[in-house]
């Protein structure tokens, strides 16, 4: 199952950002993680399949929070890792 890491850039944090995500996450089965970055930045590991994973990156680049404002996503493809869920990390 394909996995990716994600930078999301713009008015991410303070806004319901991280919530939103997981909220689309388990909406759609996707696994992984979000948390904040110090720069202002919310990273996101997410896994599954390649239609969903698809679905669920769109919908983090309109922003899963009508309060926040995508300007960047940066995307990498990464490992696959055993997540069984999808959470938000703060640290």
């Amino acid at each position: 199952m394909p996995a990716v890491q994600m930078t999301v850039k713009g008015l991410v944090q303070g806004v319901g950002f991280r919530y939103t995500t997981k909220l689309l996450a388990d909406k759609l089965g996707v696994t992984g993680y979000v948390k904040n970055l110090d720069d202002g930045a919310v990273f996101i590991v997410a896994q599954a399949h390649q239609q969903i994973l698809d679905q669920f990156i769109s919908g983090i680049k309109a922003s899963p929070t009508p309060a926040g404002r995508v300007s960047e996503v940066l995307i990498e493809d990464v490992a696959p890792k055993d997540y069984t869920k999808f959470s938000v990390t703060y640290y």
